[in-house]
């Protein structure tokens, strides 16, 4: 972690085989009290970014997902689900890829879409509003990411436990194996990062160059203020 961050580092948060014990295609045979990733909370290298941070309502996190196997599926997060806000839109979340190589995994909630998002150092990437997620560690290097998201809420973590994960698994021999759990299988399209300089994100600029700046990321608050840029995300997913 002293690679990627230059503060003081709090104690992470280990989620663990029986916290995911529901979302694995099958049930791994290791110890239940083996931690698959660990998540560095609310981070901040002054107290000017922190006060910055908290007037905005932000919060920037960083996880680590060691490389793994379990059950025969590679090594992931739980995934979750974003509320809506006051206006009754979905919150978004951004995502940077530190060091390794990731698969996010993004579903519509009314189950219509899957997006894979293949990432790698140095690219971020936006959750947009309405879309679930999950990443997926399939290499063999340390996964190293960044997110920066809104503290108005709360993750939401029950439907896709209630289905057993996400609508699809990542395995080490059969690849990408639909979750039976929801039926008849939902078609997964494969696009890339894009930058949405609109908001801050250029290509190259590391997502917490935003803390403190005037790109305040008010797209994570208040989506519904930015339509024409998540437009123009999905245009561009779309053309890729």
């Amino acid at each position: 972690m002293k690679n990627y961050w230059s503060g003081v580092l709090p104690e992470p948060s280990a989620r663990t085989i029986a916290d995911m014990a529901n979302v694995f295609a099958w049930s791994p045979s290791t110890d239940p009290q083996t931690p698959l990733y660990y998540m560095y909370r609310d981070l901040y290298r002054t107290h000017g970014d922190y006060t910055w941070l908290k007037r905005h309502h932000l919060r920037y996190d960083i996880t680590v997902i060691p490389p793994g196997v379990f059950g025969g599926e590679y090594t992931k997060t739980k995934g979750h689900y974003h509320p809506e806000n006051p206006a009754d839109m979905p919150y978004p979340e951004v995502y940077e890829v530190l060091s390794g190589f990731a698969y996010y995994l993004l579903q519509h909630r009314d189950h219509t879409d899957v997006i894979l998002l293949p990432a790698h150092k140095g690219d971020t990437v936006l959750i947009p509003p309405g879309y679930g997620h999950v990443t997926i560690n399939p290499g063999r290097e340390e996964l190293v990411m960044a997110n920066l998201v809104s503290t108005d809420f709360t993750s939401d973590y029950r439907e896709i436990n209630e289905m057993h994960g996400a609508a699809y698994y990542y395995m080490t021999t059969e690849g990408w194996v639909p979750n039976p759990h929801y039926g008849d299988t939902i078609p997964m399209h494969v696009r890339l990062p894009v930058p949405l300089p609109e908001v801050g994100l250029d290509a190259g600029r590391h997502l917490y160059d935003l803390v403190g700046s005037g790109d305040t990321l008010d797209i994570l608050n208040r989506p519904e203020e930015y339509m024409d840029v998540l437009g123009k995300y999905s245009a561009a997913k779309k053309r890729r």
